[in-house]
């Protein structure tokens, strides 16, 4: 009967959750793709030691272990009032509610100073019609090998792909990959707390001779109080284009120097983010807590004309989560609220709450990801930053094995003088089974 309970609790909880985001339906517009799914740093390591299957083999442990998810999203969005998804929406081949399905297959291998990883994708869209049958990503493949091995600290270097995310903190940014090689240094001090660094350089983009450095220090438990502080610095900002012209009469210059400047400004990104938080267990509660603060600058940003001559280079968050997710039953929660200026981080690499854009339309240029024209007009300034708004994520453990996972996001425009006016919401709920 409890457990009947539950389900019906939560069955409520979810039908609540869609009749209040479908009252609004008609008003709001349907906006991106579905935001990309960024777990709560709980499950992720819950769902990383979980291992099902173990083989031992001469040298070292193989484990094998998966996930698979079945997705539904809700995006509205608004751009100068103009509904931009579904049906009679300005974008109207881009749905507002989205199915999925997902199967991932992580593997590790592991001596006693040696290890590797993999992590295979497949997300698909659902339906007879719609649906897709072959979107595979490599999402991570990675070796590492041990180098120092002492008794309070240890020196590890890692070749290959990882998500920027799966070794560096925020919840704003670090949304690309790192294929590169990432050097980890982890120090247990007993009058200051646990201390590292992690970083390395990586390839941006190996046409262009294009390289990226990143790094992460940090402290946890100062003091052994629950404190911890992290910094962190990425460095897109390391190949320069030419954009002087030969002849200001030939169109064809004039066009190969606007997509220089354009490869320019894309890239000019050098982020500095720091991070403050308290963890703590009270003792009635009996439920983890964590309290966090981050900001975050960029260095490299120029004032141009359209961000009304000034730099629109900084961000911020702050939140709390409750909870970890270990066993049946258990749960967690987390809520932070963003703001993020227009120039604060590349579109590339854009995390956190967004605000759709189902134009895919660009910051810098008329299209994402650097093409099309140039921008001159602060008006068509759009991209994926310059906004604030509100994220928030719930998980509840069905069974050991069985996640339900829930987001809303919700966002408007920050700074009311770049781009259109724009209204964006997301729900989306998940159910993750995990072998």
């Amino acid at each position: 009967m409890r457990s009947l309970g539950r389900l019906f609790i939560i069955f409520a909880l979810l039908s609540f959750s869609y009749s209040l985001f479908a009252q609004d339906e008609e008003d709001e517009a349907a906006v991106t793709p579905a935001i990309e799914e960024r777990d709560i740093e709980a499950l992720r390591d819950w769902v990383n030691t979980k291992r099902m299957v173990t083989v031992k083999e001469r040298g070292g442990n193989l484990s094998i272990s998966g996930e698979v998810r079945t997705e539904f999203q809700v995006n509205n969005e608004k751009r100068r009032g103009i509904k931009q998804r579904g049906s009679r929406g300005e974008f109207s081949e881009k749905p507002i509610r989205g199915y999925d399905v997902e199967v991932t297959l992580l593997f590790d291998y592991r001596t006693e100073r040696t290890w590797a990883t993999a992590k295979i994708e497949f997300d698909n869209d659902a339906g007879t019609i719609s649906g897709s049958f072959d979107h595979l990503s490599l999402e991570r493949a990675f070796f590492g090998v041990r180098l120092i091995n002492e008794d309070t600290y240890t020196v590890d270097t890692e070749f290959g792909r990882r998500n920027l995310g799966y070794t560096f903190d925020s919840r704003i940014q670090f949304v690309s990959f790192m294929d590169g090689i990432l050097l980890k240094y982890d120090h247990a001090l007993d009058w200051l707390g646990d201390a590292y660094f992690h970083g390395g350089p990586f390839v941006i983009d190996e046409r262009n001779d294009q390289y990226g450095y990143v790094f992460e220090i940090g402290i946890l438990n100062m003091f052994n109080s629950g404190l911890y502080a992290k910094y962190s610095f990425i460095d897109w900002n390391t190949k320069h284009f030419g954009t002087t012209i030969d002849n200001p009469n030939d169109p064809g210059d004039i066009a190969k120097r606007d997509k220089n400047i354009i490869k320019d400004r894309f890239f000019r990104y050098m982020n500095s983010q720091v991070i403050l938080g308290y963890k703590f267990a009270p003792k009635r509660f009996k439920k983890m807590i964590t309290l966090y603060l981050a900001g975050l600058l960029n260095h490299a940003a120029h004032s141009l004309a359209i961000t009304n001559n000034t730099k629109a280079n900084w961000a911020w968050y702050g939140g709390f989560s409750i909870g970890e997710l270990r066993k049946k039953g258990d749960w967690s929660f987390d809520a932070n609220y963003q703001m993020v200026s227009a120039q604060a981080i590349p579109e590339f690499d854009q995390g956190g709450v967004g605000r759709g854009n189902a134009a895919g339309a660009g910051f810098y240029s008329t299209k994402s990801k650097g093409r099309g024209d140039i921008v001159t007009f602060k008006r068509d300034a759009i991209g994926k930053g310059n906004f604030k708004g509100v994220a928030i994520q719930f998980l509840y453990l069905l069974t050991n094995n069985l996640t339900l996972f829930q987001s809303w996001n919700q966002s408007v425009r920050l700074d009311h003088s770049i781009g259109p006016t724009f209204r964006y919401k997301s729900y989306e709920v998940e159910l993750i089974y995990a072998f």
